[in-house]
């Protein structure tokens, strides 16, 4: 061998031990790393249990824990809105699975495809057909998701109804039957807060009287919001609004306020997602079952509401080491089983281990299994950004006389603007 050739070979490893420890460290997450999304206050210990574990795995990594207060992220999805296109985006932020993410930020381009991290998982077998469906398009799949919230969930207190002498309502003319017993007692029959907990009622109240098939065929776009039987939803979810504090305190109440005049005995009934679970567990320190009880909300029993929660990788994250390294701590087992007992919510993935989860999680896991499935329309699954930002003009108007003729044509005509009508 020559000596000029084995100069070239020794040159050759030593440039390899320099390049491998190089990309092996710039690979290993540090710096600060920014985590945006609503879950403050009562909803902060699960996301505060994730970074805990995020922490002790990347100890050089500094979590900038970036929330934004307010029930359903209305007030952060603005936030969100300002810095994404003004050029600043978090590294990750927390967004609903579905058209919330892909009808705003991958149509807009500023998200990155997420297909080679599902590949180097294996995660394409660890989470539902149907929730892999709703992160995709023909293009990539976009987000991370860690959890499956219910929407139509109707909780109260079973010692509170034994003492009224009512039953949890199977329908909502159940429901509007025993409305005069419980008004007599003194007691609210259905709690509501801020506006954005009366549309998630509304879309239980839909569910119920339009059934899966009319439910889905409104987003398909094979169903028309002027409909007969659209508009006599209309017109119940009015009379239901007349059981309620619609006209006294609502509008000063978060979510965790109407829910604890549940819990005090002030209101026997509350429609809102199974956060509310988490709540009352993980805050209140309530036993599931004891401390309070649930049902699907009336008339949609056999068919579960969906939202999730989920994460993606922003177009300019200023540290992108760190986000992929999150995202798949969101996607693991260990990361899910961490999070979900304390959110109320379920693991995303199919191979949960059910035991470190309360008899409430138990039950929304085998439901998850056995009922129909439809995507919420409040929590971003189910409608474009230029729909559902536009409903609450829509509530708005129904508000405002309880016209339901006049609500039906105000959504027909966003449903047009927003594409979802031809």
């Amino acid at each position: 061998m020559s000596k000029r050739l084995l100069s070239l070979m020794l040159a050759a490893v030593l440039a390899l031990t320099l390049v491998v420890p190089a990309l092996a460290q710039e690979n290993e997450p540090s710096g600060e790393f920014e985590i945006f999304s609503w879950w403050a206050g009562d909803e902060g210990p699960a996301l505060q249990a994730l970074i805990d574990k995020f922490e002790e795995m990347y100890p050089d990594v500094t979590v900038n824990n970036a929330t934004v207060t307010g029930g359903s992220g209305v007030n952060a999805r603005a936030v969100l809105k300002t810095r994404m296109l003004g050029g600043d985006p978090p590294d990750t932020f927390q967004v609903h699975a579905g058209q919330e993410l892909i009808g705003t930020w991958v149509v807009a381009d500023r998200m990155e495809d997420l297909t080679f991290l599902y590949d180097e998982e294996g995660w394409w077998d660890k989470f539902p057909q149907g929730l892999l469906d709703l992160l995709s398009t023909d293009e990539g799949i976009w987000s991370v998701p860690v959890n499956i919230h219910r929407s139509n969930v109707m909780w109260y207190v079973p010692a509170n109804l034994e003492k009224w002498g009512v039953e949890a309502p199977a329908t909502w003319d159940d429901f509007l039957a025993m409305c005069p017993t419980l008004q007599e007692a003194g007691v609210t029959p259905l709690v509501i807060g801020e506006n954005w907990t009366v549309n998630h009622l509304w879309e239980s109240v839909a569910l119920s009287e339009l059934g899966v098939d009319g439910w889905n065929a409104l987003w398909a776009g094979e169903k028309h919001w002027t409909d007969d039987d659209v508009v006599a939803m209309w017109e119940k979810f009015g009379q239901i609004l007349e059981c309620s504090n619609i006209n006294e305190d609502a509008a000063t109440l978060s979510w965790q306020q109407a829910t604890d005049k549940v819990i005090n005995g002030e209101a026997a009934f509350n429609v809102m997602g199974d956060w509310a679970a988490g709540y009352m567990v993980t805050t209140l320190g309530l036993e599931p079952g004891e401390g309070f009880g649930w049902q699907p909300s009336p008339g949609t029993q056999g068919v579960f509401m969906m939202l999730s929660d989920s994460f993606g990788l922003p177009k300019g994250a200023k540290n992108r080491d760190a986000t992929i390294a999150w995202l798949k701590l969101l996607g693991s087992r260990e990361g899910q089983d961490i999070f979900n007992p304390l959110k109320g919510s379920i693991a995303a993935r199919l191979d949960s281990d059910l035991s470190l989860y309360n008899t409430y999680s138990q039950a929304a896991a085998a439901d998850w299994k056995e009922n129909a499935i439809v995507g919420s329309l409040v929590h971003g699954a189910v409608a474009p950004e230029a729909f559902s930002s536009e409903f609450a003009t829509v509530m708005e108007i129904f508000l405002n006389g309880y016209n339901a003729q006049a609500a039906s044509n105000a959504a027909e005509a966003i449903a047009y603007q927003a594409g979802i009508l031809k």
